[in-house]
This record gives structure tokens, sequence and C-alpha cells, in this order.
């Protein structure tokens, strides 16, 4: 049987050290507290992990070795991945044991490659929320704090069933928005590609048509000439063609809006406008409330320290406002102070949510609380994006006729104007 050393606390507060025998680590947390302790640390020794740590490397000798991969682990395999290993933790199989068989079942790339470092640091007597953190761009950090809360409290099957639901209904309501967004860009890019093509084709032909009539042009027509021109770079003194211009724009915004966001005063600046934009503002709010809501609630209930919960919610909201908000908050509360107090005058979120929050930490129940808001939330996420896509539907079939009618009418305009002309001539 596995040997554990551990550092505990007594009653009294001081720490003590010491080693006890266990099948697992979850099995040697609940036997130090038998005692009457609180364990701070549980780790496997390293004398009892040695046959364990060859027999990983035995394995990756007989393998192909490491896999040579570009790019990261998908939110996709990381959330499969949390979900596999809570349900091996709660049928009771060692945890070694149980991330081998992940890494054994994964397809040749990062998480694979990820997953024998971690088998390797394991074996070796690090704790898993150690061993993680050797990873940080596949384990957040929200993920690593909340997988030691869950060593700390031998409950690491639960914390990670609720990582696995947290990650879940993130992805859920990421891919409603995405979702929601994908019939307007469609539309739109495929308007932009037909108008693009009628510029560079059509209009160069009426062109040649009119100028073969002799006919004088409305103000109308010679705009959309010269816009043609523009568009198949045919202006004078023009290097580069309107239609790569076209083409480039979006890749060209894209580009500038994250060179931007990556000063703070950037962040800051381009939040505070996407907050204040009509109906978008309100859908960037929501989603911004149910996400640090379900953050911090998940995090607190699995017994996270709620000061160390704010700045990691803080930190992986993703809206400068909204940090803004819980930096005062976590202030607030070193200070002795309330929750609601400072998220009320920082005024970021609706007096619902702050009267929630309010009554939750009246009765202890605040970790449940903030998931009812944002469960709340994001039902009104979705509202919000169905009355998005209302409105954007008859405003494209509003631009989309403007632009096609005025072509028609700049081209038929001399068009009339030739037929009187060759009428008034048989007169």
């Amino acid at each position: 049987m596995p040997t554990f050393s551990y550092e505990a606390a007594n009653t009294a507060g001081k720490t003590q050290k010491g080693t006890i025998e266990a099948a697992s680590s979850e099995e040697a947390v609940r036997k130090i507290r038998t005692q009457g302790l609180f364990p701070t640390s549980v780790r496997e020794k390293k004398e009892a992990a040695k046959k364990a740590a060859e027999e990983s490397k035995k394995k990756k000798k007989k393998s192909k070795g490491m896999s040579i991969t570009i790019g990261g682990v998908s939110t996709k395999m990381l959330t499969l991945f949390t979900r596999q290993m809570s349900t091996l933790q709660d049928a009771g199989l060692p945890l070694l044991r149980s991330l081998q068989i992940l890494e054994d079942q994964q397809k040749a790339g990062k998480l694979k490659n990820v997953l024998g470092d971690v088998c390797e640091s394991i074996a070796g007597g690090s704790s898993l929320s150690e061993a993680f953190a050797h990873h940080p761009r596949v384990f957040s950090r929200l993920y690593v704090k909340m997988v030691a809360a869950g060593e700390v409290g031998g409950v690491l099957d639960v914390v990670m069933q609720r990582l696995s639901e947290f990650m879940e209904k993130a992805q859920r309501l990421k891919r409603r928005i995405i979702g929601a967004m994908i019939y307007p860009a469609v539309v739109i890019t495929i308007a932009v590609a037909i108008v693009t093509g009628i510029m560079y084709f059509v209009i160069p032909k009426f062109q040649e048509i009119f100028a073969d009539f002799d006919v004088a042009l409305p103000a109308l027509t010679i705009w959309l000439i010269g816009t043609s021109k523009w568009v198949a770079g045919q202006q004078p003194d023009q290097k580069v063609p309107g239609a790569i211009w076209i083409i480039a724009s979006p890749f060209l915004i894209l580009t500038f809006f994250k060179l931007v966001r990556m000063t703070k005063f950037g962040r800051a600046v381009t939040d505070v406008i996407r907050m204040k934009i009509p109906v978008i503002g309100n859908l960037i709010k929501k989603t911004a409330i149910a996400r640090f809501t379900r953050t911090l609630g998940t995090l607190i209930a699995a017994g996270v320290p709620i000061l160390e919960a704010i700045l990691i919610t803080r930190d992986t909201s993703g809206n400068y406002v909204f940090e803004k908000a819980l930096t005062k908050v976590h202030d607030s509360i070193r200070e002795g102070e309330t929750f609601a107090k400072p998220l009320r005058e920082s005024k970021v979120c609706d007096a619902i949510v702050v009267n929630m929050i309010d009554v939750g930490e009246e009765t202890g129940d605040l970790d449940a609380m903030l998931m009812k808001v944002a469960d709340n939330y994001e039902e009104e996420v979705d509202v919000a994006v169905a009355s998005l896509l209302s409105l954007l539907e008859p405003f494209m079939v509003v631009v989309l006729g403007g632009i096609v009618g005025t072509i028609v009418l700049a081209l038929f305009l001399p068009l009339v104007a030739m037929i009187e002309s060759v009428a008034g001539g048989k007169k």
C-alpha cells in the first residue's frame, strides 16, 4: 500500500508532519481527518512511487516517443478529459492509474504529451495541482486552484465533476452566441462579395455603353463609376485596387482591435465602448455577469478561499469593467465589509444581481445564489441573442435593398436619358 507524507494543522493551529498508509490520496486525507487534524498538503512518498515511475518510463520507451505538435488543447478536449477524470476518480481508481488510462486513450497530440508529463510528475511525488501548474497554457489558474482545493478537501472527484460542468456550460453559452452570429456574418460576406463583383465586372461594361452614346451622366452615376474604378484599381495614381482593401479590411480591423487590446488603456476603452453600444452592449453585459457569477460560484463551492476566488474570477472575467468592480469587491471583503456594497456602488450589475448576492451572504449560501444568477442570465443571453437576430434581419434587408436600389437607379438614369435623346432625334 502506498505511503503518504503529509502536513496538517491541529486544533491549536500548529503544523504537524507525518506519514500514513492509504490506497489513495483521498483515503489518506480521510484518515488524517479522523485524527482531528486538518491536512494542508498530502503527497505520495517518492520511494513508494518509484515503481510507478519506472512503469511509466518503460511504457514511454515502448512507444514511439513524444509527437511534435502545433497549437494547443481545445476546450472541448479538456472538458472531455475533465469529465472522464471525474468518472475514474469517483470509481475509486488511484490517481496515477487514472491519468495513465486517459493518456493511453488520447490521440497523438498536445494533450497526450502534457498528460505524459503530468504522470511523470505525479509518479515523482508531486500533487496533481502542482503537475497541472507546470502547463499553464493547457490548465488555467482557475483549473489548477480548483484541483488544489479538491485535493486538500479530499473531494477531487466532486471538484473535477464541477469543473467539467462549468466548462460545458461556458462552452454552451459561447456556442449559442457564435451560432447566432453565423447567419448574419454569412449573409453580409456574400452580399459584399456580390456587390464587389458587380463593381469590378459589370459597371465597367455600362461605362463603355454610356461613353459610346455620349450622354451626360447624372451625379449618382458618375459617383458609381468612380467607385467602380476604385474597386478595379483604375483611378489615377492608384497603386492597390479597392477590391484588395475590401477583402483585407476585416483582417486589418481584427488585427488593429487585438493590438489595441494588448494595452491596459486600450482594453479599458474598448470594453467601455462595447458595453455602451445599443442592444449589443446589453448582450455583452449579460454574458459577462453570467460568466463571472458562474466562475465565482464554482470556485467557492469547490472550497477555494473567497478572496483568492475573487482574484481568479477577476483575472478570467475578460472584461475591464468587471475586473475593476471585482477589485473593489476584493478590497472590501479584505477590510471586513460586504460583497454586495461595492458591487452596488460600481453599478455594473442589475439590482436583482446585487440583491441576490446580498441574500446569499446573509444566509451563508453565496455559491448557490451565484449559480442561480448565472443560470438566470444565461437564459437572458438566449433572449438577447434572439432579439438581436430579429433586429439584424430587417436591418440587413433594408441596407442590402438600399445598396442594390442605388446601383440600379445609377445605371438606369443614363439609360432613360439615352432613350429620350433617341426619341427626340427621331422626331
